[in-house]
């Protein structure tokens, strides 16, 4: 059976909290390995990341790993964060460089991922399973294809026991990728990240802003069912089944499935996928 995980996002606002308790309540009934919770640009939303990660290992008896940012951050802010997940419970950690957001003009004391990996082994050895971020694309603000492996060995050879990919629906892209990064002598396992379809729009946002390519038949498809929002949700669901089907079939040693705080596009690719 393939391992799966699944990300969330830290609620603001009662709503937004029962919404999740819903969708967390629906999913785990998947035995997910585990799931992450992810942070807001600057740090924006780190104290709702640290409340969420205690309320998911708490009220939902799952194993919760938050994302960490290093950008904007001290090492003494990092440090408090990362004995105060360490204090409740949690034993993984999705490090990430993060986004700066406009008009910031500090960057942190740790510039890029890997110094963060290498600050987290430092503080805490081997206390954490540390996953990081792949880009199968190219990361958008990458300078060539071969500066964005080097920079992601850099993330594995400073600490990293995996990664997860930013999503894509080209599954020769990743599979193209772990070709690479294994000819640069890394062994970590690359799990697939998978953007269930149910909002085309809201997807197109999405990938023009992370640099994710929506093929274009999917594209012409998508368009072609106008408002029709149930045709949108059962034919996504079918593109988005076959692709992890492909890429279990191809060697993926897992699927993290980011699900925007929505139980049923998720539970509709895993009941195609089996």
């Amino acid at each position: 059976m393939t391992p799966i995980s699944f990300e969330f996002y830290p609620p603001k606002t009662d709503e937004q909290r029962a919404q999740l308790d819903r969708t967390a309540a629906r999913l785990k009934g998947h035995a997910p390995e585990y799931v992450s919770c992810t942070f807001g640009a600057g740090g924006s939303t780190l104290s709702y990341t640290a409340e969420t990660v205690q309320h998911l290992l708490q009220t939902h008896g799952l194993d919760a790993a938050p994302h960490l940012s290093c950008v904007g951050g001290t090492r003494e802010e990092i440090a408090e964060l990362l004995a105060r997940y360490r204090d409740i419970g949690c034993r993984r950690i999705v490090a990430l460089r993060g986004d700066l957001p406009s008009g910031m003009g500090h960057p942190g004391d740790l510039r890029y991922a890997s110094d963060l990996i290498a600050f987290i082994r430092a503080q805490h050895g081997d206390h954490f399973h540390i996953e990081v971020g792949a880009y199968p694309e190219m990361h958008p603000q990458a300078e060539d294809a071969l500066a964005d492996l080097k920079h992601f060995k850099a993330k594995i050879d400073a600490g990293a026991n995996a990664a997860i990919t930013q999503y894509f629906y080209n599954a020769d892209a990743y599979f193209h990728f772990v070709d690479a990064v294994r000819a640069l002598g890394v062994e970590a396992p690359i799990v697939p990240g998978v953007m269930p379809i149910s909002n085309y729009s809201q997807l197109r946002r999405f990938s023009e802003q992370c640099g994710a390519e929506i093929p274009r038949w999917i594209a012409k498809k998508m368009q072609a069912f106008g408002d029709d929002a149930d045709s949108i949700r059962e034919f996504g669901a079918d593109v988005v089944a076959r692709l992890c089907e492909r890429l279990v079939a191809g060697g993926a040693p897992a699927l993290h499935f980011y699900t925007l705080n929505l139980a049923r596009p998720t539970q509709a690719v895993l009941a195609r996928f089996g």
